[in-house]
């Protein structure tokens, strides 16, 4: 495993992820884990950008504005006014003071595994590893595993044959999305 990782490394170079823009990186980083949900990157960013200029990466006022107008905000990220649901249920949670754990984040409605595995990673530096579609289909197609393999299989088969470390996951991550566009 860590020889794919690092043939990854010598092709697609460090990814030095998540890609920030705000000065509030923890909560941008979990608002782009949900808004990237069934969506490209390049329309996460816009959102993102959007978010920024009506200053709403902040959880005051993203738990001050109504659902409604958040899912107008956000209408190109797709699926809006789930995502815009998704986000205020989030603030609510995290305006809770409940501790950030998977399972807690689980409880959180329109959270997944990969959703939480991906705040718990970027944004509160987890060691939880990301299992997206670019995941299961570079490792199915390796051979390790079949692309219906459950999330929580692949991602126990690659954490125990890599060291557990933060930075490491990120990385790895990083290049099998980065490998999976470019494929």
């Amino acid at each position: 495993m860590i020889n794919l990782y690092n043939k990854l490394l010598k092709k697609h170079g460090k990814q030095n992820w998540w890609p920030i823009i705000s000065k509030n990186k923890r909560l941008e980083t979990c608002l782009g884990a949900i808004l990237t949900q069934n969506t490209s990157w390049k329309n996460t960013e816009k959102i993102i950008k959007i978010l920024i200029e009506k200053n709403l990466i902040n959880l005051d006022k993203l738990n001050k504005i109504s659902e409604k107008k958040l899912s107008l905000l956000i209408k190109s990220s797709g699926y809006y006014r789930q995502k815009a649901r998704k986000i205020k249920g989030f603030a609510k949670f995290l305006k809770s003071n409940k501790k950030i754990t998977r399972k807690n984040l689980l409880d959180v409605w329109g959270i997944g595994e990969e959703t939480a595995d991906t705040i718990l990673l970027y944004a509160y530096n987890k060691p939880y590893f990301v299992i997206d579609n670019y995941t299961k289909k570079l490792f199915s197609r390796l051979g390790y595993c079949n692309e219906n393999i459950k999330y929580s299989e692949l991602q126990s088969l690659i954490i125990n044959k890599i060291p557990k470390d933060v930075d490491l996951y990120k990385e790895f991550h990083a290049l099998i999305v980065e490998c999976g566009k470019s494929n």
